[in-house]
This record gives structure tokens, sequence and C-alpha cells, in this order.
């Protein structure tokens, strides 16, 4: 029986970046996952990546494949304050797989279960493999959240924003957009320039932007005031961002507040201008019930004051962002998910180095974030993401340290962000 070192499921850039670390230092493993799959399949054309190119970098090793490197060798920028399109970060997900990863299967691991020696994983045509230790980083896809007033109702009616990769079947139509963060407001801009009729209705009271980012070169003293950062200029979120294995070490109820409240909806400072004047806005409501009527959907709302209000719609796109709770890990057995210690919002309890309450089940990307905090809910937490568990996966197989790798400390980051490309 042919027993891994490590399979790693799911091929973003958590996925990818651990198959990379994993393979420099010295590990047999898989890699499982169409790679980028949710980059190119659930967003639509003409979204930009909200974070800074040079805070989007996946993570190998020695550095070679960044982001910048990608931008120019195709004739791309990768300038401070310009986003990248979402097709050119999936483009560089895909180069980065073909440089820094073994190949990559791109069939769908279905079940994962405990197993002799470790764990047993079924792919979705029936092949069984077996791995000492396994890297769960599936994404956000499994973790969907709809409103309950929603739920229920058929797809041709209510979908989540995550479902469209193409938004031209709404030309021509009346669309009702559910939130108020980036993907509810480039969601909005994209439809009403397709000529598209549409609102958004949000709960807040208003609609946050977020500011452009101070200039990357400037005074000292502005820098020491307010240092940039991969979530955004600030100490606060410089610690999000650069510090997540010491965002670990702060009490649990901080930890939960922090990772509930911090970096809230808040919609790009290039998708503005493109949104106020030209989209419905109905900040302060909140869907209490929706129907099916005819041609399309009745959503009842109420607002902050209580008032209640009736709109009719024909379609309605929640973008509503995503919960990462034990219970939605599907392709985990029952019996796996039940040896799951859960914190207080039903994520899954993570070690310093990533390593679940089942030993040898490590895990990455949102699903950590209430552990690792908010950076863990970006491309950004990646390369710490990384380092630090593919260390833990040494440990957990009594493996020392590959020869000519430095391990990252607890609370660092290999993925460290220098200044950008400038051309």
């Amino acid at each position: 029986m042919m027993m891994y070192d490590l399979l790693v499921v799911g091929a973003g850039p958590y996925g990818l970046s651990i198959a990379s670390h994993a393979a420099a230092a010295g590990l047999n493993l898989r890699v499982f996952g169409r790679p980028m799959a949710s980059w190119r399949d659930n967003m639509p054309r003409g979204m930009f990546l909200k974070s800074e190119p040079w805070a989007s970098n996946l993570s190998d090793p020695a550095g070679r494949w960044r982001l910048d490197a990608y931008c120019a060798e195709q004739g791309l920028t990768a300038r401070h304050a310009e986003p990248i399109p979402v097709e050119a970060f999936a483009a560089y997900g895909l180069w980065f797989a073909r440089h820094a990863v073994p190949e990559v299967d791109e069939r769908t691991v279905a079940h994962v279960a405990p197993g002799p020696g470790g764990f047993t994983a079924v792919t979705e045509d029936g092949e069984e493999l077996h791995a000492r230790t396994v890297a769960l980083a599936v994404g956000v896809m499994p973790f969907v959240e709809v409103p309950p007033a929603l739920r229920g109702l058929h797809p041709a009616l209510v979908t989540h924003s995550s479902h469209h990769s193409d938004l031209d079947c709404f030309r021509g139509k009346d669309v009702t957009v559910i939130g108020g963060g980036q993907a509810a407001l480039e969601t909005a801009a994209l439809l009403a320039e397709q000529g598209t009729r549409v609102r958004v209705l949000a709960r807040a009271e208003r609609l946050r932007w977020n500011d452009v980012p101070p200039p990357w070169e400037r005074p000292w003293w502005q820098s020491v005031r307010s240092p940039h950062s991969g979530l955004g200029p600030g100490w606060r979120n410089w610690f999000y961002s650069e510090r997540p294995g010491l965002f670990r070490r702060l009490p649990e109820p901080s930890r939960a507040r922090i990772a509930t409240t911090a970096l809230g909806p808040a919609g790009a400072w290039w998708v503005r201008d493109r949104v106020e004047g030209v989209v419905e806005l109905l900040p302060g409501h909140e869907v209490a019930a929706a129907c099916a009527v005819p041609g399309g959907v009745r959503l009842d709302t109420v607002s902050r004051e209580g008032a209640l209000r009736a709109l009719e719609t024909e379609h309605v796109i929640a973008a509503t962002g995503f919960r990462a709770r034990c219970d939605r890990m599907r392709l985990l057995s029952s019996e796996l998910r039940g040896t799951l210690t859960t914190l207080p919002d039903g994520s899954p309890a993570v070690g310093r180095t990533f390593e679940s309450s089942h030993p040898g089940l490590f895990l990455a990307g949102l699903v950590t974030a209430s552990g690792f905090g908010p950076a863990m809910r970006f491309v950004q937490g990646a390369g710490f993401t990384a380092a630090t568990l593919v260390r833990g996966v040494r440990r957990r197989l009594g493996t020392p340290p590959a020869r000519g790798t430095v391990p990252a400390p607890v609370g660092s980051s290999r993925n460290d962000s220098p200044a950008p490309v400038r051309r």
C-alpha cells in the first residue's frame, strides 16, 4: 500500500503554497484540485483583486514565483494602488502551479476518513489513497452563506454572488443585490454597466468605502504613524497581517470579536464612483421574508427603525459572504468531523501549526480565521500558513527540517511584502 507523507486537498492560493513548501521540504505528497478553480469559475469577468499586488503573492520558500515576476514576464504592471484583474491573478496562480508545485491532480477528493496509519481519501472516480497527514485547503466555496429568509427559494430566483462567472444572463432584468461589502458593490457595478436594473440592499445604515491607499514612498514619520500592510495601512492592520502567530495568543474572546468585526464590509475606493449615483442604494434594510411571485421574488424588508417595505425583483443575488463551520466540511467523514474541537462560532480549533484536534489533519484558509486572524481571509495569509503548516507536518511525521531550509518563527511571515515593481 502506497503511503504518502502529505495529501493536499485544494489547489487555490493556500493549497498551492502549502504544496510548494512541502515539496521543497522533501515530503512525498500528492496535490488534488483544479488550480485556482474558484478564481476562474466563481467570479465574473471584469472584477479586480481588492488586495494590493504586493500583498497577493502565492508563497514558495525561495520567493521566486511572485506576482510581480509573473507580471514582468507577461508585460503587465504590478503597481501599488493599481488593482489587478481577477483573470490576471488566476493566470498567475496557474503559472505558479507550473513552476513551484509538483504535478496537480485535477480530480476532486470526495471523501477523507481516518485510515490505517493516518487517513484514507477517495477521489471522485473512486480511487483510494492513503496518507499519514492531510492538509485541507478547500477555500471558501463549501461555506457559502445565504440569509435564512432566502434559503429554500429556487436557484432561478436566488443565487449567491460566488455562483456567477458570467453576469450576462441578467442583461435587461431587474436584480437586487443583498450585502454591503466588496462582492455586493462590485457585482452591482458590473450589472449596472451592462444595462441591468440593479439595487443594493444592505443592513448597515450607511455603506463604507476604503480610502485610496497612501503612496508607497512617503515621509518616514507618516510610515511610522500608519505603516503599510497587506490588509491596509495602520498598526492594527499591520498586526493582523504580519503577526498571525501572535494573534493566536490573544484570549479566545478577543480573537472571536476581532475575527467577526475587523475589516468588515466595505467597498474598494475604485468602485465607489461606479456605484454612487448609478445604482439604487437601500442601506439600513434587512430582508425579513421572501417568497416567489409571478415574475420573480417579493422581498419584505425592515429598517432599523422598524419600518416595513416590500419590493419585487426578478432575481436576488446574495453577496453575503461565507461562514466557516465544521458541519459544512462535508468531504470529511462524519466520524472525522465528530472528533474536531470547535470554537464558539462553529469553526474548527487549530493549534499553532494549523493542526486540528485530530492528529495529522491540518487546516488552512478561511476556516482558521478565528484562530489566526483576518489575514486568513485573504491571499496575504498564504505565506505564513504554508511555512508554519509544513513545519507542523514535519513535526507530526517526526522528520528533521529539510536541508537548506530555515524554519520561519511562529508569529512571523515568510512572505514579507517588499516594495512593489514600479514601471
